[in-house]
């Protein structure tokens, strides 16, 4: 019994400990918003896809310059031959044999072909290039999408988190006046009414900062959803919140005239790169159709060691030089060349669309950035104004000069002006973003 109860207790205690070692939460997983963006282009599948979009690319374009290559191909080869004479010289020859054979003939060599002159192998090589520029806009463009993404939903958090921390300063002003009117209802100055409607306003504080905590516990779930982490893998804040603060210093993007911005922003944003490499593609495979008209020059040949045994093989070989040039297509060169200059003025049609909304984009993202500022001036006066009405109204109150709905007023005042506040921070931020994003400048946003 005891070597049992010592097995029981000693060797598999392991198994006991390992389901409360499991059930122990992971540490949080802190990120700052510079942590959050890196983590998005390590990980975003939208990233990832974009980047083997550019391997893809660059294997096209080895393929394309495989073809102005030359092909040398290794040839072993041991055939059975029987031939029938009538068929090969269209008679028969009296007493003769009416077939030859069998016989073997064994070969071992190489054969090659070459191209000389061909200006659509060029043309394509040349395309393939372009392909690799497009991929690599493309992947830029993916990139500043997640890193948008990222940006927008950390602010989100950080707006998530201001609130929170604004309605536990109201849940605790609110506690304080409400043990206040039952401090003076007790000394026999205040009424049941005055304390009924504290704890009212109390009940409906602790109500938003529910509701506030909710928000931010969803907005940190979709922040993890986004850098695609573990989603048992909990996730805090590290930068600072920057909404609820009057004396925050605000991050400052250069300043810069808008039309100077319009301008950076069309030699720096991805999809115009991308359009612009795609109308080289294209003009490439104009070029490519038109010049379907001229000769192609190309080599070819084989050298082998041939004979009916390998002892008796001797070499063999041919060499070819030819000059082919179309006579008639059908139509083929004429379609391609109209389809190639359809597709040019298609992207023509694509890049003045882009321009413009590229140009709406940073005009529209720099409006908001000024006016967020100036909201932020007005919000952080409101601020100030509401806590002083809440003080003189507590002081009245507590002085018997009026009841606590001037009070209750005064706080509904204070959590306007702090929704206002924080609203007016979170626009700045997110309108800094977006006109980073706009113009093709992400390093704007970390300036500072």
């Amino acid at each position: 019994m005891k070597q049992t109860f010592g097995w029981i207790v000693g060797t598999p205690i392991w198994l006991a400990i390992l389901p409360a070692v499991l059930a122990q939460p992971a540490a949080p997983l802190k990120l700052t918003l510079k942590d959050a963006v890196a983590l998005a282009l390590k990980q975003n599948p939208q990233v990832i896809l974009a980047n083997l979009a550019v391997s893809g690319s660059r294997e096209d374009r080895l393929l394309a310059r495989s073809g102005l290559l030359p092909q040398v191909n290794g040839n072993l080869a041991e055939t059975a031959n029987r031939l029938n004479l009538a068929t090969a010289i269209g008679f028969n020859f009296p007493g003769f044999p009416h077939h030859v054979g069998p016989f073997y003939v064994a070969q071992g060599g190489v054969k090659f072909e070459a191209p000389v002159f061909d200006l659509t192998l060029w043309h394509r090589y040349h395309s393939s290039e372009y392909g690799i520029d497009a991929s690599r806009a493309q992947e830029t463009a993916a990139q500043d999408d997640a890193i948008l993404l990222v940006e927008s939903q950390y602010l989100g958090c950080q707006r998530a988190a201001a609130d929170v921390e604004a309605d536990q300063t109201r849940v605790e002003l609110a506690q304080a006046l409400y043990d206040q009117a039952l401090d003076l209802q007790k000394s026999g100055v205040g009424t049941g009414i005055d304390t009924l409607r504290a704890n009212v306003q109390l009940q409906n504080e602790k109500q938003r900062l529910i509701e506030a905590h909710t928000q931010l516990e969803t907005s940190l779930y979709g922040l993890a959803r986004l850098l695609n982490i573990d989603p048992r893998q909990p996730v805090e804040l590290a930068d600072q919140v920057r909404f609820a603060n009057d004396q925050v210093q605000l991050a400052e993007t250069p300043p810069m005239p808008v039309e100077e911005r319009v301008e950076l922003a069309y030699g720096s944003r991805p999809e115009l790169r991308q359009i612009a490499a795609e109308e080289g593609r294209a003009e490439m495979e104009l070029r490519s159709a038109t010049d379907q008209r001229l000769p192609k020059l190309s080599l070819n040949g084989m050298w082998l060691e041939q004979g009916l045994t390998p002892a008796s093989a001797i070499p063999v070989y041919t060499y070819q030089a030819s000059l082919d040039f179309p006579i008639f297509t059908g139509g083929r060169i004429g379609a391609q060349k109209a389809e190639a200059d359809l597709a040019i003025r298609e992207l023509k049609q694509r890049e003045q669309d882009l321009r413009n909304r590229v140009a709406e984009e940073v005009k529209t993202a720099a409006a908001q950035m000024e006016a967020a500022r100036h909201e932020i001036e007005v919000a952080n006066l409101g601020v100030q104004l509401a806590k002083q009405e809440v003080v003189q109204a507590r002081d009245r109150f507590q002085a018997g000069v009026a009841n606590n709905i001037e009070v209750i007023t005064a706080q509904d005042e204070l959590a306007r002006a702090n929704d206002n506040q924080i609203s007016a921070y979170y626009r700045y931020n997110q309108a800094r973003a977006d006109l980073a994003h706009a113009t093709g400048r992400r390093e704007d946003l970390y300036a500072h």
